[in-house]
């Protein structure tokens, strides 16, 4: 099948909108060259109207389509009733997808999902998916005890109550299907047999489309099968808030599975900010404009996608005779009368109570419209066996029973309700002769009766009155009264500006509402999300080409066995330290994190490399002195903390500074007190305090709270303490640290290469450098600073680097620097440097000013050639170094690698 129009096309428009807009004009082409087949086919129906449903289903798409679509959700757009052993009959079923999908006509679409039946014998199942095949749908057969767990359990009884601010359900009706745990298994058993079906009739090119709550976890199932498989998911229902969704058991490994699809689609801004926030909060994921980015680059768009219906269908059925009649009839039985309509389902969101009780208020409060006005509440039964919704019905008859036993007369009641659906044309005509519709949803993923009512008016102009907790009050917020349905005085004043609206207004807040309606239909709703994906999918291979490749292990060990000089630059933290497992925990594991501890598996490794006399390890790290003596004091290396302004080697004395002879660190108290007070503003953050810089750090705080208090910071220190001072700062994901003017990893490693080079002679140059860290952005310049002494072409061959080592001649130990931090180099000293403290300063060359030698010796310290040269960022995709290695872990694996190999040559 074909795939999107870029697909092997290497002339991409450079933007994402610019990709989209020529689409989409193109596809607006298409659909105008066969506008007058379209307008000339027969009336198509939807909604209840089954008829063109099964047209939809069977007719083959005309033409050839650009792209099929696997439309996978919970239920089949059909029923099946068994027959006999082998026989089958289909009905139609009813649903907000199945009526907004109708109108897709672009795409070959395959229907994927539950029957709802179960079928235990291979026969029926054959005879089944055979039967369902004439109607482009493909059967999920589950039985009947993952039915019960995992769509009345953990869908119907965790998922839909949480989502809709409902809570979580307590104990008591956590027994009715059995546990949490085990629903819980279920949902992710259902969700791995819908990837099963998908995967058996994926082609390549195909867009893979999933839908709603109930299949949360199928884009990771579908991702882990074929990572390049184009996969959507898109939610009917609301997303909570962060708070709510987090009270969930099993949120971060929902979440996690979501972001495995290339674009997640909600109805309202609203649904897809409470998501990335979600992420943000409890998975610690940076959210962005585009949607979440996890911590390996990868993108997932995050859109709003307002649904729509198909406007024309309603409209064209206005003019069915069948529909006129109707419409004739309802008109004379409330001739005299004002109509209000309610049709919702029967169920505790749709606050059927409530609008109930605002109409009762009205007619108190305005005797004139007891007999001149008549609501029509249309409660389509749902769950019927659940006793909270059996509550709700006796609930609503008795409001109802007690307003017309009070209000009503002997040939007029103010409500007529029934507990039943209507078919298509009957609800054509009652939308049509409606003078006002009370929407009053208490939370909505959408609302289309909204929309069905607005396509239906266009001769009588009603008034729409719509919850603002409704999703369709975003978009038809302009043109609809809007109230929230919990304020009963609230909506029967709005019930009586319905009813009392001018002419002129009604007809101007109907037109608004009419425009969108009709624009922004199914088609429109469904080519745009499958638009976005595709260019999603585009993007993602754009962005592919900015991502480092993976370190490769073997060749760099390998490399590392072949080379007689080798120096290895290692970061400490989040390199070389233990992983912190939290899963679900917002913050981590604060205690644990800070106490900066060398991984205990790297003890072994780390002391075979530093035995190896043809290896050099150097420790370079941000952290304080104290820190890495306590981690790294008993091997043979070198430690270079703060970013290189104090160095020093294990085995041969104290730690010397590399400090400029007149650095001013005087901001360093008016900066701690800056930190200390939003420290104290902004719970669980931190201080560092080291001898030449301050950071701030609030991995553990509330993310967007930390943000907005790091922007402040900022503020504050660039107009006060540090306006004047040669500091910069240094932004991280989640910290602020103010250090002076050109302190970075990379301007140390000139200092620390000359220093190498003096303490220890070399008997060949270095022939194989690895530099592996997690570092800032800002101190990344330590990957590029072999990079200008390599070659810039394919070749291989090496590029040298000279040191004069006159420049390095014997020199006596040098006095410790004062150390505030304390360390056991240093027997615990804890008073501050002055500018008086013995420093080493910088060398034109990059090395060490000292008192010049007899011997004038000239030889290049570094003869690498570009295969042997490995920088590597840990946990990082897009970065300045040349490989990416994923985790902590992964460098110990390698680390243990170079040790064994190192082992095996001695």
């Amino acid at each position: 099948m074909p795939g999107n129009k870029y697909n092997g096309n290497s002339n991409v428009p450079s933007s994402r909108i610019s990709r989209l807009l020529e689409l989409r004009q193109l596809k607006r082409t298409s659909r105008a060259n066969n506008e007058f087949s379209d307008n000339n086919s027969p009336e198509p129906g939807g909604g209840h109207d089954f008829s063109h449903v099964e047209k939809y289903l069977a007719d083959a798409v005309a033409g050839s389509p650009t792209q099929r679509l696997l439309v996978v959700a919970n239920r089949l757009p059909v029923s099946a009733v068994r027959r006999g052993e082998d026989s089958w009959s289909l009905e139609i079923s009813a649903g907000g997808l199945v009526s907004a999908l109708l109108g897709v006509k672009e795409f070959e679409a395959r229907w994927i999902g539950w029957a709802g039946v179960n079928v235990p014998d291979e026969v029926g199942q054959n005879a089944l998916t055979k039967a369902l095949a004439e109607k482009r749908c493909i059967p999920v057969f589950l039985d009947e005890e993952i039915v019960h767990q995992y769509y009345n359990g953990y869908c119907n009884n965790i998922l839909w109550p949480l989502f809709h601010y409902l809570g979580l359900p307590q104990e008591d009706r956590l027994a009715t299907t059995r546990s949490f745990q085990s629903q819980f298994a279920a949902y992710k058993k259902a969700n791995q047999m819908f990837a099963d079906v998908v995967n058996q009739h994926y082609e390549e090119g195909d867009v893979v489309w999933c839908h709603d709550y109930h299949l949360m976890f199928l884009p990771e199932c579908l991702k882990k099968h074929n990572s390049n498989m184009k996969v959507g998911w898109f939610l009917h229902t609301p997303f909570p808030s962060s708070e709510i969704h987090r009270t969930l058991p099993s949120r971060s490994e929902l979440l996690r599975a979501v972001l495995a699809a290339d674009l997640v689609g909600f109805h309202t801004y609203d649904y897809a900010r409470h998501f990335v926030s979600a992420c943000t909060r409890i998975l610690g994921l940076e959210g962005t404009p585009e949607g979440v980015e996890d911590d390996q680059g990868r993108l997932t768009r995050v859109a709003a996608f307002p649904i729509g219906i198909d406007s024309d269908r309603f409209i064209r059925a206005l003019e069915v005779p069948q529909v006129q009649e109707h419409i004739k009839e309802l008109m004379e039985r409330f001739a005299g009368r004002k109509v209000m309509l309610g049709v919702d389902r029967l169920d505790m969101i749709k606050g059927i109570p409530q609008k109930i009780l605002a109409f009762e208020k009205f007619l108190e409060e305005n005797p004139y419209w007891r007999d001149r006005v008549v609501l029509l509440q249309i409660a389509v039964p749902t769950r019927t066996d659940v006793p909270e919704y059996q509550k709700l019905t006796s609930q609503v008859h008795e409001i109802v029973g007690r307003i017309n036993g009070r209000f009503g007369t002997l040939s007029r009641v103010p409500i007529h309700h029934l507990d039943r659906s209507l078919d298509f044309h009957a609800l054509c005509a009652l939308y049509a002769v409606t003078d006002v519709a009370l929407v009053t949803s208490l939370r909505d993923g959408m609302n289309l009766v909204s929309y069905e009512f607005v396509a239906c008016q266009d001769e009588k102009k009603g008034v729409l009155i719509l919850s603002e907790f409704a999703g369709a009050a975003q978009s038809l917020g302009a043109g609809a009264l809007l109230v929230n349905p919990w304020n009963i005085t609230e909506v029967a004043a709005a019930i009586g500006k319905a009813l009392n609206m001018s002419d002129e207004e009604r007809e101007k807040r109907h037109q608004i509402n009419f425009l969108h309606v009709t624009e922004h239909t199914a088609q429109e709703w469904a080519e745009f999300f499958v638009s976005e994906l595709n260019d999603t999918v585009v993007e993602a291979q754009l962005r592919i080409t900015q991502i480092r490749p993976v370190l490769p292990v073997d060749c760099a060990v390998n490399n590392f066995l072949n080379c007689s000089n080798r120096l290895l630059i290692l970061g400490f933290n989040a390199a070389l330290t233990e992983a912190i497992d939290t899963p679900g925990r917002r913050g981590g594991d604060q205690v644990k994190d800070m106490n900066f501890k060398l991984h205990p598996e790297l003890n072994g490794p780390l002391s075979v490399l530093c035995n190896d006399p043809k290896s050099t390890i150097v420790i370079l790290s941000g952290s304080r002195r104290i820190d890495l003596d306590n981690n790294f004091g008993d091997y043979d290396m070198w430690l270079a903390a703060e970013h290189g302004m104090f160095l020093r080697h294990t085995r041969r004395g104290d730690w010397m500074t590399t400090m400029p002879e007149h650095l001013n660190l005087d901001w360093i108290p008016s900066v701690y007190h800056v930190f200390e007070y939003f420290k104290e503003r902004t719970p669980r953050s931190t201080i560092e305090l080291r001898d030449t810089s301050l950071v701030w750090n609030y991995k553990y705080a509330d993310f967007e709270f930390g943000r907005l208090q790091a922007r402040d910071m900022l503020q504050h220190l660039w107009t006060g303490p540090i306006s004047n001072a040669s500091v910069e700062v240094v932004q991280g994901s989640r910290s602020v640290e103010v250090r002076p003017v050109g302190v970075t990893k990379g301007s140390a490693i000139d200092r620390i290469l000359g220093e190498i080079v003096h303490s220890k002679p070399l008997k060949s140059p270095i022939d194989y450098v690895l530099c592996i860290g997690h570092f800032l952005e800002k101190d990344e310049d330590v990957y590029t600073f072999f990079e200008p002494e390599l070659p810039s072409d394919n070749g291989n061959h090496p590029r040298t680097k000279a040191f004069d080592t006159s420049k390095f001649p014997e020199r006596p130990p040098p006095k410790p620097p004062a150390n505030r931090g304390g360390s056991k180099a240093s027997h615990g000293k804890t008073q501050r440097s002055t500018p008086n403290s013995e420093k080493m300063t910088n060398h034109s060359n990059g090395g060490v000013s000292r008192k010049q030698s007899s011997e004038k010796t000239s030889w290049n310290v570094l003869d690498l050639k570009k295969d042997d040269y490995f920088s590597c960022a840990v946990g990082r995709t897009r970065t300045s170094a040349r490989y990416t290695i994923g985790s902590s872990d992964d460098v110990i694996s390698f680390l243990t690698r170079l040790a064994e190999a190192s082992l095996s040559v001695s």
